[in-house]
């Protein structure tokens, strides 16, 4: 039977079950320029599979070969979408860029897939974008009203939609004078029929890299995609810069004004691989010293060390070697819980947490136990893990969170609740470690996470970070946001009647 469902309201809430407390990312992107005969789609796809803990909703890639642009975008994973052996023959071509993703802005749908591809006077333009925009609606209603028609309900296309408005004769100043609209959070990998065009912010917040595999050049999210595909680290692509690469090779320009960089913190306390090495920083490393900071602010008298997998495992093991109390798995994940497993009630749903963490009883029987997470959010999965550690046997149960209280919500591509839902912003400490049914509950604090990082103390007047949802310094204006809560004509929300198979 086929169903019709009308694209829903734009709202974070909406992607998500009332239960689901995990943070998710908004892309990775990936393109490569140069490849061998017709191998451009397949080492893209190599490195989508390196980046899918970025997004795993949905995923898509553009290949160009002899001007001719060739496109897939699929729903679900990106083993299941790229992986036959006839990938070279579905997409020819010696460049290609790819993105896998979650929908932080638009809904889930196909046609919200990218990369977006539009043909414009100068030819044919492949988008792939991470991040998000922050005057999407501002600019999106503009276009409207000049006459733009859109097929998405993304803000990845307004990006398309101002490359084709620019009156640049060229397509770089095409694409400069474009990104010279928007704000927020982003990082750009563009394939026109000549060129592959990068970006990033101009205050860093997305990352972005630069390698090289033989005579190809590479962009990607993180440098665990370089990796996967054999390519070779070249440097990071800076905050604000935009970089092309063609057949004369790579060339370089800034064409903003400088600004101190502020990359993402959550990027290291969560999203990036722990493999990758972000803006210059061992994400493994920074989260094992995290949680070396953790136990020398929030120590404890426990027998056994336990991470919440995956992502408080490095933290777990820095504060286990910093407190000399042992490390210990716990608990155990399940990596083949499909996100196509949903169950049906709320009831079911409950048991959802021991499905994809099993408590361990022959670990945490009759012990005290310091339970390591990444951090807290709205704190439902918290304390669905406490109560299967207690039903293992703990004796006593101490929560730590390997970064500070999470206290406002994001806009620049976390798929974040919004501040009533966060724990950290409507309860105190006491009223958090009693709702969590914990003995005690210990946070990192902020200075401690800029320790980790070892960046120096935080500088209150320009931070050296991008760290909003802990401190609510924001670090661009929010310009959707404050015409919704000034008072003036709200956002467009409803995007689009439009239905959707």
């Amino acid at each position: 039977m086929r169903h019709l469902i009308a694209d829903p309201v734009i709202h974070r809430e909406h992607w998500r079950d009332a239960d689901d407390d995990t943070l998710r990312l908004e892309c990775g992107v990936c393109g490569v320029w140069g490849a061998d005969e017709d191998a451009a789609s397949a080492i893209v796809a190599l490195g989508l599979h390196a980046l899918q803990h970025r997004g795993q909703e949905a995923c898509g890639i553009a290949s160009v070969k002899d001007s001719r642009f060739h496109t897939e975008r699929h729903m679900g994973l990106v083993g299941e979408a790229f992986g036959g052996a006839d990938l070279a023959t579905r997409m020819p071509g010696r460049a290609a860029v790819g993105h896998t993703r979650y929908s932080t802005a638009g809904g889930s749908f196909l046609r919200n897939i990218q990369p977006m591809f539009a043909d414009l006077d100068s030819g044919g333009i492949a988008v792939a974008h991470n991040g998000n925009l922050t005057n999407f609606h501002y600019l999106r209603k503009q276009l409207v009203g000049e006459g733009s028609i859109f097929q998405s309900t993304s803000d990845s296309e307004v990006i398309l939609h101002l490359i084709a408005r620019s009156r640049k004769a060229k397509i770089v100043d095409r694409f400069i004078d474009a990104i010279g609209r928007i704000e927020g959070g982003y990082a750009l990998v563009c394939q026109t029929r000549f060129k592959m065009i990068g970006a990033r912010d101009p205050l860093g917040i997305r990352p972005l890299v630069l390698g090289k595999i033989g005579e190809a050049w590479v962009l990607a999210s993180e440098t665990c995609a370089l990796d996967t595909i054999g390519a070779t680290f070249v440097r990071d692509v800076e905050h604000g810069e935009v970089v092309i690469i063609d057949e004369k090779g790579l060339r370089s320009l800034k064409p903003f004004p400088s600004r101190a960089a502020r990359p993402c913190l959550f990027e290291y306390v969560y999203f990036s691989r722990p493999d990758s090495v972000v803006n210059g920083r061992s994400v493994y490393g920074v989260r094992k010293r995290m949680g070396q900071g953790l136990a020398r602010e929030h120590g404890v008298e426990a027998d056994v060390v336990v991470p919440v997998p995956d992502s408080g495992v490095p933290a777990a093991l820095g504060y286990a070697q910093e407190s000399g109390i042992p490390y210990e798995m716990g608990i155990i994940r399940s990596h083949y819980l499909g996100r196509t497993f949903i169950q049906p009630s709320q009831a079911t749903r409950q048991k959802g947490v021991r499905m994809k963490h099993s408590p361990n009883r022959s670990v945490l029987e009759g012990k005290r136990v310091v339970l390591i997470d990444d951090s807290i959010v709205r704190g439902t999965t918290s304390v669905k893990l406490v109560r299967a550690v207690r039903a293992a046997g703990a004796k006593e149960v101490h929560l730590r969170s390997a970064s500070p209280p999470i206290l406002y919500p994001d806009f620049y591509g976390i798929d974040m609740p919004e501040r009533d839902q966060l724990i950290a912003a409507n309860k105190s400490l006491d009223e958090m470690r009693e709702y969590l049914e914990v003995d005690s509950l210990g946070f990192l604090s902020i200075d401690g996470l800029y320790a980790a990082m070892e960046a120096g103390p935080r500088d209150p007047k320009t931070p050296q970070f991008t760290d909003h949802y802990f401190t609510g310094e924001y670090p661009t204006r929010l310009l959707d946001r404050e015409i919704e809560e000034g008072g003036r004509e709200e956002p467009q929300r409803q995007l689009s009647l439009l239905v959707s198979a």
